[in-house]
């Protein structure tokens, strides 16, 4: 997918072009995904970025933010524990990978030094190597 030259200043919103509708269910989750989805991209914290992609939202857009995070801090962490963002990039579902081979390459080019520390984590490395190469 070719990005267009501003868009880490965009919204969700607006690169994907859909808004959602308001949804009244209560839950802080549900709220704070709608939340980020109206927040310009360069504003988005690590929790802001672990949030969304374990939810996988905006993944097209946030996965070369998180990218550029990892290479910075592979264990970069937003409020749960150190490596809670690498953790949900690693759950991302296969199919986004597959269709995103530039992304997986580089994910693993970041991580293939590290697998005995992700393992000893516990991170499930499974799905993500379920991705044909």
């Amino acid at each position: 997918m070719k990005l267009e030259n501003n868009w880490r200043f965009k919204t969700i919103e607006d690169l994907e072009k859909n808004r959602w509708p308001h949804n009244d269910f209560d839950s802080r989750l549900v709220r704070r995904t709608q939340e980020l989805r109206k927040i310009p991209l360069n504003l988005f914290t690590t929790e802001d970025l672990r949030i969304m992609i374990g939810q996988q939202i905006g993944l097209d857009y946030l996965i070369p933010l998180v990218l550029e995070t990892l290479t910075e801090n592979l264990w970069a962490e937003g409020d749960f524990f150190e490596g809670d963002l690498l953790k949900n990039v690693l759950e991302v579902e296969t199919e986004f990978w597959s269709k995103n081979k530039e992304y997986w390459l580089k994910l693993n080019d970041l991580i293939k030094d590290e697998l005995d520390e992700i393992t000893n984590q516990k991170f499930d490395l499974a799905n993500f190597y379920r991705t044909a190469h």
